[in-house]
């Protein structure tokens, strides 16, 4: 029996790599389901996608990725979400706005939020009061890896070690 019913992960993806793998791993060996979200067409996207627009960081390239990565599990469920109406005045993304998209997905019960990220507790919090926040290798030990660390190593070969 898993130790929880319902978890959801979810990111931006840019690009998927192997500490995204190892969490959604994580997260699809504790639940029964596990919905696997990308955010998509956010403003944190286009900045990222002025300076590179690698295959890898493409829309397409990421839902592929989402989908090939959700078929390894029974229990993963791959989920994509349009933010870009989901902006505060300042243009910046408003997770706040988010919400009530991934709860059309997840419901009402969601049992366990993944992530690698501390400073999302505030946020996980108010918007899903009744999950725990399920760090996964926050220290980047088991992977050492970070999409902004990846977009920055400009070496394809070096860069293509830690992508899935």
């Amino acid at each position: 029996m898993k130790k929880y019913k319902i978890g959801m992960y979810g990111g931006k993806f840019m690009p998927m790599h192997k500490g995204h793998k190892y969490c959604i791993d994580v997260a699809c060996s504790e639940c029964d389901c596990v919905y696997v979200i990308l955010f998509c067409n956010g403003s944190d996207e286009e900045h990222i996608l002025l300076n590179d627009n690698s295959l890898y960081l493409l829309l397409d390239t990421r839902k592929k990725q989402v989908i090939n990565i959700c078929n390894y599990y029974k229990n993963a469920i791959p989920v994509f979400i349009d933010v870009s109406k989901c902006r505060l005045s300042n243009g910046e993304e408003d997770w706040d706005a988010e919400t009530p998209l991934v709860r059309k997905y997840v419901g009402d019960r969601l049992d366990a939020v993944y992530s690698s990220e501390p400073s999302y507790e505030p946020y996980f919090k108010r918007a899903y009061p009744e999950a725990i926040h399920r760090m996964v290798d926050y220290k980047r030990v088991k992977y050492p890896v970070s999409g902004t660390m990846l977009r920055k190593i400009k070496n394809e070969k070096e860069r293509e070690k830690w992508i899935v």
